[in-house]
């Protein structure tokens, strides 16, 4: 497996990953959506590829916390092919995911998924660590990581890139 940034030819290749994972429109969409308005942010935005074929996608996209730009960095959605599912392909794109978030000085990491899948990768509840979503119905299941940018001041609202509202 190979994981590396990913590229404007890789758009249909992506759409169809996150379809193909979902099941759905919404999540290859979304990220569409988030490319074409600017706010995926290309450092973070990492494909895996086996034998020359992509089979996942992690996305990083802009976000605010309390207003402020840059300190905060949306998580996902992160999609595998339902036949490379199982194979690590996740894992490797959410260490790949942290550790380029962390080089890059994000304070902290936020995605909304599965506490018990996301917490392999230091996700916890947002609230632990004072961060509000933007939608209250979400506190199950948002989560948040803290990076080596991280300070304890870093709490309040978050909000995601304007493509996250329209969902």
């Amino acid at each position: 497996m190979f994981l590396r940034r990913e590229t404007t030819a890789d758009a249909p290749a992506l759409h169809a990953v996150h379809s193909a994972a979902f099941n759905g429109t919404v999540e290859p969409n979304l990220v569409d959506e988030l490319r074409a308005e600017g706010d995926l942010l290309n450092p973070l935005s990492l494909v895996a590829v086996i034998d020359g074929e992509i089979v996942g996608h992690v996305a990083g996209s802009r976000a605010t916390l309390n207003g402020d730009k840059g300190i905060a960095v949306g998580v996902g959605p992160l999609g595998v092919l339902p036949s490379a599912q199982r194979e690590g392909v996740g894992s490797a794109l959410m260490h790949a995911f942290n550790a380029a978030a962390d080089a890059l000085g994000y304070g902290v990491a936020v995605l909304l998924g599965d506490p018990k899948y996301y917490s392999r990768f230091g996700y916890v509840l947002s609230s632990v660590h004072g961060i509000v979503p933007p939608q209250a119905e979400w506190a199950q299941h948002f989560q948040v990581r803290t990076l080596a940018g991280y300070n304890s001041d870093m709490r309040g609202n978050f909000r995601y890139a304007p493509a996250f509202e329209r969902l």
